[in-house]
């Protein structure tokens, strides 16, 4: 009975830093510009994004393809943490990679993470397969969240 209490008290921070972040949900979707416009926009002349934090591929375009993704972090703040997202478009066969850079709080953020402009074909143009990654200052991957399609099955 020790020995198992011993064991368990040995192993839990072990156990508890194994789940620290992860992606409590991802929604894609085209966006217009114009589903980025807010009232208090008008006023101020800057972009109002709310809660989110909304980064984009090429800052100097709004519309495009995005990627909403609920991060949780448990553990400590990763105030320069990145988001890793790879993509295979319909329009051409190779694994596009883009990097965000992501102040990952403790609890929940929201990221918006929009392709645009050039870097996406179009407003019907829908992913072939995507791979989203939260890594840490160090390299270290924090947590992932991928297509379906991504990988082939029992790999």
């Amino acid at each position: 009975m020790r020995s198992a209490l011993l064991l368990a008290c040995l192993f839990a921070p072990l156990v508890a830093r194994a789940g620290e972040v992860d992606f409590v949900r991802v929604w894609t979707n085209w966006r217009t510009a114009e589903s980025f416009e807010r009232i208090s926009e008008y006023f101020t002349g800057r972009e109002n994004t709310g809660s989110e934090v909304v980064i984009r591929s090429q800052p100097s375009h709004r519309e495009g393809y995005y990627f909403l993704a609920r991060v949780r972090n448990h553990g400590a703040a990763q105030p320069a943490a990145k988001l890793v997202l790879s993509v295979i478009k319909p329009d051409a066969p190779q694994v596009r990679v883009y990097t965000f850079p992501a102040a990952l709080g403790t609890g929940d953020t929201v990221f918006d993470l929009g392709l645009t402009g050039p870097d996406w074909p179009g407003s019907k143009a829908r992913p072939v397969a995507w791979k989203l990654e939260a890594v840490a200052t160090d390299g270290t991957l924090l947590a992932v969240y991928k297509s379906f399609l991504w990988e082939k099955p029992g790999q």
